[in-house]
């Protein structure tokens, strides 16, 4: 599987002991939004995001292990973007929109990822590292299928599409509670799905994504594109948002397609590209 080409040149990862930071580092002038859908987010600006806020415009979004913790990686991206004199013009400088996204992994207990970690991964990202998939970056630490008492695979997988003239690209780091499914609908790693949960819930979870097409779109089209990643979730993972995920998709838009790619279409690209991405990173 080649490197997708809406990513090659602005994403990358640091990997550590159990846990990793991976960085999305868009174009001057990417608009993006979001949502939230799991119930136990753990998520930085992301307030700043919603279509009725006043900035449009985001910087990098970090996706991190480390729960809470892991979202000081942030702090890492915002510096090295002050130094460049990226963000939002200010009269005290530029203010750096950097959105992180965070899973709990093993991190939490033997030590998250901080400021360095995140500066490296956008260093990597910078450097035109390549982009691997699996357990590498913000995927190290995550596994899938808590529901069953299991810790089958999880990690960061990667898909793209075209829609129209533009393209639609997902990253998705994946750490769900619940099965990872195949096209067919059935688990990827066996079993039929259960009726109900074999575990009451669970604290180990959480899938983020973050959907990229090259469309000229608004902020609230963006929005929009989020929640039709989120049903990507629910083609691709069961249970999707529970209560003991923290789920959540960023949508940027870079905007050098402005024809040829009508809203619509780019949600319901956005939905199989986020879905491939899920399964991609499990397989």
């Amino acid at each position: 599987m080649s490197e997708p080409q809406l990513l090659s040149a602005w994403a990358g990862h640091w990997t550590g002991a159990g846990t990793g930071v991976t960085v999305i580092l868009p174009p001057p002038g990417t608009v993006g939004s979001g949502e939230v859908r799991g119930g136990a987010p753990a998520t930085r600006e992301f307030a700043l995001l919603e279509p009725s806020r006043l900035v449009d415009r985001v910087d990098a979004v970090v996706l991190s292990g480390g729960s809470a913790f892991g979202l000081s990686a942030a702090d890492g991206v915002v510096n090295l973007l002050r130094e460049r004199h990226v963000g939002v013009p200010t009269p005290f400088g530029e203010v750096p929109i950097v959105v992180g996204m965070s899973i709990l992994d093993g991190s939490v207990r033997t030590g998250p990822p901080g400021a360095e970690a995140g500066s490296e991964a956008a260093l990597a990202a910078w450097r035109g590292t390549p982009f691997g998939i699996g357990r590498v970056g913000a995927g190290t630490g995550a596994s899938t299928g808590g529901w069953r008492y299991r810790r089958d695979p999880g990690g960061v997988g990667w898909a793209q599409r075209p829609a129209g003239r533009a393209m639609v690209a997902a990253v998705a780091v994946v750490n769900c509670w619940g099965d990872v499914l195949a096209e067919d609908g059935r688990p990827l790693f066996g079993g039929d799905v259960p009726a109900e949960p074999a575990v009451p819930g669970g604290l180990q979870n959480t899938t983020v994504a973050v959907v990229v097409t090259d469309a000229r779109l608004s902020k609230t089209d963006c929005f929009l594109l989020a929640q039709s990643g989120h049903t990507g979730f629910a083609r691709s993972i069961h249970p999707a948002h529970s209560r003991f995920d923290g789920d959540a998709v960023v949508a940027l838009a870079t905007g050098e397609i402005t024809e040829g790619a009508g809203l619509d279409l780019l949600r319901a690209v956005a939905t199989t590209t986020v879905a491939a991405a899920i399964r991609a990173a499990v397989g």
